[in-house]
């Protein structure tokens, strides 16, 4: 994010700037000379808020919290974005995997949907594993099965070299 310069106080080069006060009311036009005096009577700073304006817009505040304010802003944006993206999840297989284990897969699968994300579930295939497809397809099946109250499948499985791959998305809330 690109940080915004402000002008203050005798940075401001125009000759008259469109004046609001501390409260937000609306002074005027008026010389930059009296906008300044204005400004140290009541010990603020005089900020140019927008420059591309004719003629430019000031504000009378205190320039220290102004800048305090704007990154409090800026991080809860940030912290927002944070929360609403959804990530890709890892889980990795094999096709003899012993029950427990399964049932923990499926543990962790579950609260990485029920959190919103996808979730990539990749199966992998050894040595003469790879003659034998329908064991793959039995676990997909026997996924689904555990799953589908909750999720769907985004892609049919696919098998890539080694592994058989797909991926399971949140179902849509009614």
């Amino acid at each position: 994010m690109q940080k915004r310069y402000y002008r203050i106080n005798r940075q401001i080069k125009a000759k008259e700037v469109r004046l609001i006060d501390e409260t937000g009311q609306q002074i005027g036009i008026v010389p930059i000379e009296e906008a300044l005096r204005l400004a140290e009577e009541k010990d603020l700073d005089l900020v140019e808020i927008a420059p591309q304006a004719k003629p430019p817009v000031c504000k009378i505040l205190d320039f220290g919290k102004f800048k305090y304010e704007l990154q409090k802003k800026e991080r809860e944006a940030k912290k927002k974005q944070r929360e609403h993206a959804i990530e890709v999840k890892d889980i990795k297989l094999t096709v003899r995997i012993e029950e427990h284990d399964l049932q923990v897969k499926l543990k962790h699968m579950r609260e990485f949907l029920e959190d919103g994300d996808k979730v990539r579930v990749r199966i992998r295939f050894r040595g003469r594993e790879h003659v034998h497809p329908e064991l793959g397809d039995k676990l997909v099946q026997r996924i689904m099965n555990e799953l589908g109250d909750i999720a769907q499948m985004e892609n049919k499985p696919k098998k890539e070299g080694a592994f058989l791959t797909f991926s399971l998305v949140p179902k849509k809330k009614k």
